[in-house]
């Protein structure tokens, strides 16, 4: 009888994680400076500079052999936080149309109960795709935009405000598609094991 190998797991204490539980941390200061402060320039270059780091993370992982188990999960949490945060705060500020952001909301919404059902129907976890993480860093460009389009009026901004909204909105839905039949063949898995 043969023993599998055992599989590379850096742990917790990682480059990428590190990023990961930053932009956690972050997401508070985000809230603060937008309703509190009412700084929406500061909120949206911070919201900006949260949604460029979600990439960073994950290049670093991959090139810099820094993945782990706990990284899998704590990066996709930290997007659902940081875009559940975003999407609220800006509705309430009002620079992002309701419609808009109900609508990123409700997607948001579903994967999350999805991903918890699933969970709890001892499904195999699901990696996460291309065109959900193209949809939430399309969207994280896309809502500090409205922030600082509604701050400083210019045309670019609005353009690029509903340009990566609309583009990471159409992506996100594509992708919670795509989810389904990985959804499938995932609880097919767990079952089997």
């Amino acid at each position: 009888m043969t023993v599998p190998a055992p599989t590379r797991d850096r742990g917790v204490w990682t480059l990428p994680n590190a990023i990961s539980v930053l932009r956690l941390l972050a997401v508070p200061v985000f809230v603060w400076l937008l309703l509190a402060q009412e700084r929406p320039v500061a909120a949206g270059v911070l919201l900006a500079v949260l949604g460029a780091t979600d990439w960073i993370d994950g290049y670093i992982a991959r090139h810099f052999d820094q993945g782990s188990e706990i990284g899998k999960l704590l990066d996709p949490t930290a997007d659902r936080v940081l875009l559940f945060a975003a999407v609220v705060g800006l509705m309430i500020e009002g620079s992002l149309p309701v419609w808009l952001g109900l609508a990123v909301f409700l997607r948001e919404v579903a994967i999350s109960v999805a991903v918890l059902a699933l969970a709890a129907a001892g499904a195999a976890r699901i990696d996460v795709q291309w065109s959900g993480k193209a949809g939430t860093l399309a969207l994280m460009f896309g809502l500090p935009a409205f922030l600082l389009a509604e701050t400083w009026g210019y045309w670019i901004l609005w353009a690029a405000a509903w340009g990566f909204s609309l583009g990471g909105l159409a992506l996100s839905y594509y992708a919670a598609v795509e989810y389904v039949p990985l959804a499938r063949a995932a609880l097919r898995e767990g079952r089997r094991r």
